[in-house]
């Protein structure tokens, strides 16, 4: 069984590891770190390298590197060169820091339910207090937001109380999206367009002529038109032509940010030939966040 120190170092190696892309760490860095003698450090990797915990690398740029079994004494599944789960900490990005693991304590009660976040990287830059958010998770696209309640400077571990958990499908975005398309004709009046929205309960339609996306409309740009006192106008002069599309193949959390980030309430989506073949709102989106 590994000592706290030993553990410690570890950690540290483990981290350096990874912050340096993977290249081998000298003990002055591990001791920098650590806040210990570098000695000392020297003397802890001759145990480890014979617990086949570390490997050495000759040479002027030489040092340390962790081996597979480094990663499994320290209950650590990934390659942290591989995987990245980011970390947010008071709303700012923390780049050199990585999840590895997240383990719920307690659910029986949503208000108390506390988190231990095994992490990779440098923990000491995260204090009590701090308000985190983690995630999402590259599979089940988890994100959970909370506050740091404790910290494991050994384990490299810290205790959340969660304000909540977020889980988004792992379905493709075409998977909950309106493949009969309602569309409307260039040369409709706003009067047909406000008509034919109302009548289909939508909140816009794509403009298309002989199979060819020109724009989109959305029920608030006819309310716009309005309030100008336009009302004889045709939708293709009123209609946005600036319209953004996305693969049918991505996935749902994909659809999302590029919604968000675009400030989208209905998206159209094509093929690799480009040919729409669907629309998503943000209502459907919704919908089937509520199901799950």
């Amino acid at each position: 069984m590994l000592t706290s120190v030993q553990k410690e170092i570890l950690q540290s190696l483990i981290n350096l590891y990874r912050t340096n892309k993977c290249t081998s760490v000298k003990c002055e860095s591990i001791a920098k770190l650590m806040g210990r003698n570098s000695g000392t450090i020297r003397n802890q990797m001759q145990s480890l390298r014979s617990l086949g915990l570390v490997m050495g690398v000759p040479g002027p740029r030489g040092g340390y590197k962790p081996t597979l079994e480094a990663y499994h004494a320290l209950n650590i599944q990934d390659d942290p060169c591989e995987i990245h789960i980011p970390i947010y900490v008071n709303g700012e990005a923390v780049s050199d820091i990585s999840v590895n693991k997240i383990e719920f304590n307690s659910i029986l009660k949503p208000g108390d339910c506390e988190a231990t976040i095994t992490v990779l990287g440098d923990i000491k830059q995260l204090d009590l207090d701090d308000v985190i958010k983690i995630g999402p998770t590259p599979v089940n696209n988890l994100t959970v937001n909370g506050t740091i309640v404790g910290r494991d400077d050994v384990d490299n571990e810290l205790l959340l109380k969660t304000d909540n958990i977020q889980s988004v499908p792992n379905i493709k975005v075409k998977d909950i999206a309106t493949t009969d398309i309602v569309t409307i004709d260039p040369n409709s009046n706003i009067s047909d367009v406000a008509e034919l929205l109302i009548s289909m309960n939508i909140q816009g339609a794509p403009v298309v002529q002989d199979d060819k996306l020109l724009g989109i409309i959305m029920f608030e740009d006819i309310v716009k038109m309005i309030s100008e006192k336009v009302f004889e106008i045709r939708a293709k002069s009123f209609m946005d032509s600036h319209v953004v599309t996305s693969k049918e193949d991505i996935s749902l959390m994909g659809a999302m940010n590029i919604m968000y980030h675009n400030n989208l309430s209905l998206m159209i989506l094509v093929d690799d030939n480009g040919k729409m073949t669907g629309v998503v709102s943000f209502k459907d989106i919704l919908k089937r966040l509520v199901i799950s």
